[in-house]
């Protein structure tokens, strides 16, 4: 593709040229609990605390679910001709899986945004996957980590999206920025959904039996990535061939993916730092790219990752190579590579903004890795159109000034940094378009500031600017530029609302029955009597109305189907938690019982002891006068006066029930011995030793001298 130059001299792009803005789903939908729609692993990770830098989530974002009528009429005067934005999986099908119900209201919805952005004349550019993978899919089997069944579900997942818009869309990603989701997600812990081995940041599960083998700990950061990469790669294609194969050829639409990358140059010219500079690009593009587009990793993964890097099988390479219509760019900036780092997912590179000489490469950004260069954007276009040989759409390119979330809106609308970033990539754009390299689109980042992931919503990269709190819209000089560079840049643009030049700072949205003038409140879940709102207040008797009627009806009824299978799923867990419980408290109450029969067979053994002992007592005869003190058992002795005293004797049982009768001056002997110790607890063996032993020890000396006088 190459520009045109016009009678005025200005470069012109061809009319097929798709110039627009980017967003996603979870970035400005809101409504997480509305419309059918189930939860996310990003909802159930920003609402984490600490997850998110200013601690706050996606319930509300910039309420586009409820608010698109606006945006569409917002993006017709900004004079767009193409909008990509992404849908929602777990609004589709709430809870994920091949065999789980579509969501209609979750259709309908989306069905009616791509129809208004078609009246306006704006092309649907749209992404299968930005992230919100369906929390009930992690929780299953493991979301990403499980090939087998990922695989399977989003095939299914895709081939409803295209069975229900690909009349309409002709343009599709599959997913969005894969290396985020693996790396950011699993190996970080940065992301949703927060694994990784760090166990501070992802500490192990407080439920070891986790559905997913590998869900039992916190994640592992050596492994993870590489097997959720392996995933996504194949959840691509198997999707890819699912459109090929089933609806290509009657909707004649393009598929492919979009992959996040950066610029990388050497430091300076040293070796280290020249080979420094393609590890970055290997890590951050080929990881990806190399299969989809060459047919294989690049080696310099495959030799630093190992055996931990998953293998090709012959039929997944055969599925993944060539699978993807063109190239799908997401990039921001530019950095320099130094050779040697500490991360494996940087490529053991160390990056920087600051050359040789102390000076940087460009206008630092709100985003610590963020700095504007437009020189770098042209020289990667060269570098993906010469490596992998395929159209490229520029699908995210975008800037959030420094501080401007602290800003007045008067101050935030004037983004002149912004402004100058889009100029330059700009000129970049047209520069590599006359180096030879075929350029389809360009959709900066963002239409609207929005819900930046783990930034929370203190960045902002927005051309038109959000009050949180009551959702005004307010354009920015950036849209105003981009209005001007789109008319005059692209073959046969129409401002179909004519030149909006003097009207970007304020290209007003006005107040409607739909715009609030009191503070903002968001509409967060059903309403009190349990009905979702209706799409219109009223109804008529007209038979047009009485269809909408009863679509309505099939609709709420589906709606409440889902609903009763999802709480009866969630009664059935709790079932199972609560048999779980009785179990526990079952056992617990074994073991108690257990120790309490043991307690009272040893009260029983030690009664059967004491009877004996006192049966023996009763029927001890006292020594005849003939008896000498040779026929007195000293053991016998002491047992005897012991138990007469009520303590138990330490004497073995043995000893104790062999021993012979004692003699009443022997016996009146001990008793005066253990009258002495008599308040002694029982147990106390340690004091009963010490004193009987020395009589103990008498007695048997008497023995030896009686024995030796007799005759």
């Amino acid at each position: 593709m190459a520009s045109v130059q016009s009678a005025t001299g200005v470069k012109k792009l061809p009319k097929d040229f798709l110039a627009g803005f980017a967003t996603a789903a979870f970035q400005i939908e809101g409504s997480t609990t509305i419309g059918g729609r189930g939860p996310s692993i990003w909802d159930e990770f920003s609402r984490t605390p600490g997850k998110t830098l200013d601690g706050r989530n996606g319930d509300v974002a910039t309420d586009s679910y409820r608010l698109w009528k606006e945006d569409i009429a917002l993006m017709k005067q900004y004079g767009i001709r193409a909008y990509r934005f992404s849908l929602s999986w777990s609004r589709i099908i709430p809870l994920g899986g091949r065999n789980d119900p579509v969501n209609e209201e979750g259709i309908a919805f989306y069905s009616d945004f791509i129809n208004g952005l078609l009246e306006a004349n704006i092309v649907p550019f749209v992404t299968l996957y930005h992230w919100d993978l369906p929390q009930a899919l992690h929780d299953r089997y493991g979301g990403w980590l499980n090939k087998e069944e990922i695989t399977q579900d989003y095939a299914r997942y895709a081939k409803v999206c295209f069975e229900r818009f690909g009349d309409r869309v002709k343009h599709w990603l599959t997913l969005n920025e894969p290396w985020c989701v693996a790396v950011l997600g699993y190996a970080k812990g940065v992301f949703a959904p927060g694994r990784s081995s760090d166990r501070v940041r992802s500490p192990d599960p407080v439920d070891p039996s986790a559905a997913h083998p590998l869900l039992r700990t916190g994640g592992d950061s050596t492994t993870e990535p590489y097997i959720v990469a392996h995933n996504l790669i194949l959840s691509h294609a198997h999707a890819v061939k699912v459109y090929r194969e089933q609806f290509k050829a009657q909707q004649r639409g393009q598929i492919g993916i979009t992959l996040n990358g950066d610029w990388y140059m050497p430091y300076d010219d040293k070796p280290e730092n020249v080979a420094a500079a393609q590890q970055a690009l290997d890590y951050h593009i080929g990881w990806y790219a190399d299969p989809i587009y060459l047919g294989r990793y690049p080696q310099f993964i495959s030799d630093l990752v190992g055996d931990r890097l998953p293998k090709w099988t012959e039929e997944e390479i055969a599925l993944v190579h060539g699978s993807s219509d063109f190239y799908g760019m997401n990039t921001y900036t530019t950095a320099l590579a130094i050779g040697g780092g500490p991360d494996e997912f940087q490529g053991y590179v160390t990056y920087t903004f600051t050359r040789p000489d102390g000076t940087d490469l460009g206008c630092q950004g709100q985003s610590s890795w963020l700095q504007a260069y437009a020189p770098g954007f042209r020289s990667l276009l060269n570098y993906l159109w010469k490596k992998y040989d395929k159209p490229i759409f520029v699908t995210e390119n975008g800037f959030s000034v420094k501080g401007e979330n602290e800003f007045p809106v008067e101050q935030a609308i004037k983004d002149v940094d912004r402004v100058n970033y889009f100029q330059g990539n700009l000129d970049a754009l047209l520069g590599a378009i006359d180096d030879g390299v075929v350029i389809k689109s360009y959709f900066p980042w963002s239409f609207l500031d929005n819900f930046e992931w783990a930034e929370g919503y203190g960045t902002r990269f927005g051309v038109t600017h959000i009050d949180y709190e009551t959702q005004k819209r307010t354009p920015k000089d950036s849209a105003r530029f981009l209005t001007k560079w789109f008319k005059s840049h692209i073959q046969g643009y129409d401002l179909s609302s004519g030149d909006r030049d003097d009207s970007a700072h304020a290209v007003p949205i006005k107040d409607s029955e739909t715009r609030p003038t009191r503070p903002y409140r968001p509409i967060l879940g059903p309403t009190q009597d349990k009905a979702l709102p209706p799409r219109s207040s009223t109804f008529s008797s007209s038979p047009f109305e009485k269809s909408k009627l009863q679509q309505e009806l099939v609709r709420r009824t589906k709606e409440l189907a889902l609903r009763e299978e999802m709480l009866a799923q969630r009664e059935e867990a709790i079932s199972h938690r609560e048999l779980v419980v009785a179990m526990k408290e079952i056992q617990q109450r074994e073991d108690a019982l257990s120790v309490r029969e043991q307690q009272v067979e040893r009260r029983e053994k030690d009664l059967t002891r004491r009877e004996a002992a006192v049966e023996n007592h009763q029927i001890i005869r006292y020594p005849s006068p003939t008896e000498t003190i040779g026929d007195i058992d000293p053991i016998d002795v002491a047992n005897s006066a012991l138990f007469d005293k009520g303590i138990p004797s330490p004497v073995s049982d043995s000893a104790y029930f062999e021993a012979g009768p004692a003699t009443r001056y022997a016996k009146d002997l001990v008793h005066k011995l253990v009258g002495g110790i008599e308040s002694a607890a029982t147990g106390h063996t340690v004091i009963y030793n010490l004193c009987i032993l020395p009589f103990l020890l008498t007695f048997q000396l008497m023995s030896v001298v009686v024995h030796r006088r007799t005759p």
